[in-house]
């Protein structure tokens, strides 16, 4: 059994060694998954650190809801939002109209808001000049006479009740049909001419930078969107103090600044949000910062794809185990695993959000729910492959069935357990990259940095790693099955 020793020690200690060191800090500021949200949670963050406040900055934990979601359930403290998401779609009660108003509804459930932070970000529909001009559109409204536009909407506005859903009513816009996009990809869809028309936020640097037309909201459909910190109640008084003190502070034209010293002039977030505070900027080296990245950033990825291979094969075994000795329930355990496999990726995130939150355990449950099935079917199978003869022989010799199991079923059916795992934790590796989107860090973090910014050189990154971190574990158990081999071989041959 030493190469079962091999692999469980490989896969303990590389978890072991990147589980190490993770501070958890008091105060934890979430940020959606755009530049604004990023930039805007950095504000807080270091305008904290300016008050002895110990804070960190949750970078691009997903979408409205799921920050929505955990800031319910304490798992993040603070996060920035708008006045028009809060009263549409957190609160669904649009008659909401004054700050007031807004906040007294949100204290009913424990939730604070910040006085207002000046600027204004509403949500508008745009398009290029060029088709703005041969499509005659200076409203919304008159997108009705083109039932032919290609619209490309952000994936968030297209469910959100103050979205694309109350938008074609209210407009009578429901004879075209939008196509689902990423808020970044959509403005290159744009630039490309894949898409004719698309959801802006009216302080995106793109607007003005790509010369596109936003169109008049004739109807007066999207409500007011005033940028504000939402905080759990519970904080102390001095967090809210010094998240009241950027109150009108930012404008909208300043807003669009800063998204686009990040955007175009390609300086981090934190970076312009020391710079608009007035702190001093540390010197920064290019080279050792991307390495200090790469660093963090494989420890997280290993330590998600590691773990969760782990523990699947810990639970998977045992499972296959039970699957090969007793055939109908090994029928309930390998449909089970087989419908895990078959859920996307994606939703499966999802689902755990509400049952275990964000970040680095939700990703790990995930996970491993999906290595499962290939880790019980190669127990399965090596099990039920082993010949009668040696079943029948170890039975005359009087063995006991753990020992039948453990001295000679599972030696033989090595091969196809090791395979299976093997094949759980390549998989894990690519599927980790998903992990980011709920804060679980790991290259897609990276991935999803370079998507948003438009950046093939983040973006690669982010992927090279993760393909070469699967090429090396799929090297790597290739190794242990070569040494098991070597090792038979080696007891077999005549003395």
């Amino acid at each position: 059994m030493t190469a079962w020793r091999v692999v469980f020690t490989v896969i303990l200690s590389s978890w072991v060694w990147t589980a190490q060191g993770r501070p958890v800090e008091p105060i934890l500021v979430g940020s959606k998954v755009f530049t604004e949200s990023v930039v805007l949670g950095e504000i807080a963050t270091e305008t904290l650190g300016q008050q002895g406040i110990q804070a960190r900055h949750d970078r691009e934990l997903g979408s409205t809801r799921i920050l929505w979601e955990a800031l319910l359930a304490g798992r993040i403290d603070l996060y920035a939002e708008y006045t028009g998401t809060i009263t549409a779609e957190l609160l669904n009660q649009s008659q909401l109209k004054t700050v007031d108003e807004i906040r007294a509804a949100l204290k009913q459930q424990g939730i604070g808001m910040s006085v207002p932070l000046g600027f204004v970000d509403t949500y508008a529909i745009g398009v290029p000049e060029n088709v703005a001009k041969r499509l005659n559109l200076v409203s919304i409204s008159d997108l009705m006479a083109h039932p032919e536009t290609r619209l490309g909407l952000s994936n968030e506005f297209l469910g959100r009740s103050d979205g694309w859903p109350g938008l074609s009513q209210t407009y009578g816009l429901q004879a075209i049909t939008p196509q689902g996009l990423d808020h970044e990809v959509a403005y290159r869809g744009l630039a490309a001419g894949s898409i004719d028309a698309t959801d802006f936020y009216s302080t995106d640097p793109e607007i003005d930078r790509n010369h596109l037309r936003i169109l008049v909201d004739d109807r007066h459909y999207f409500p007011d969107y005033q940028g504000v910190y939402l905080y759990r109640l519970t904080l102390p008084e001095r967090v809210v103090t010094a998240l009241n003190s950027l109150g009108g502070r930012i404008d909208t034209a300043r807003m669009r600044q800063l998204n686009s010293a990040v955007t175009f002039d390609h300086h981090s977030e934190s970076e312009v949000a020391r710079q608009w505070l007035g702190l001093n900027q540390q010197p920064v080296d290019a080279r050792t910062q991307r390495i200090e990245r790469l660093l963090t950033r494989f420890k997280e990825h290993i330590a998600l794809s590691g773990l969760s291979a782990l523990l699947a094969a810990l639970i998977g075994i045992p499972l296959g185990v039970l699957s090969a000795k007793r055939p109908g329930w090994g029928r309930w355990i390998l449909g089970t695993a087989g419908v895990l496999q078959t859920l996307p990726s994606l939703a499966l995130l999802v689902f755990m959000i509400p049952i275990l939150g964000l970040g680095f355990v939700p990703a790990c449950v995930a996970l491993f729910l999906y290595s499962l099935l290939p880790i019980i079917r190669g127990t399965t199978s090596g099990l039920l492959d082993i010949p009668v003869s040696l079943q029948e022989s170890a039975t005359s010799l009087g063995l006991t069935r753990a020992t039948r199991l453990f001295r000679i079923e599972l030696p033989l059916a090595q091969r196809s357990i090791i395979s299976g795992i093997k094949t759980a934790t390549v998989i894990n590796v690519g599927t980790a990259t998903l992990g980011a989107l709920i804060g679980a860090g790991g290259f897609g973090q990276t991935i999803m940095s370079g998507i948003r910014l438009n950046d093939t050189s983040l973006i690669l990154e982010g992927a090279i790693p993760a393909a070469l971190l699967a090429i090396l574990v799929d090297y790597g158990f290739e190794a242990v099955e070569a040494f098991n081999r070597a090792r038979r071989r080696a007891l077999v041959a005549p003395q």
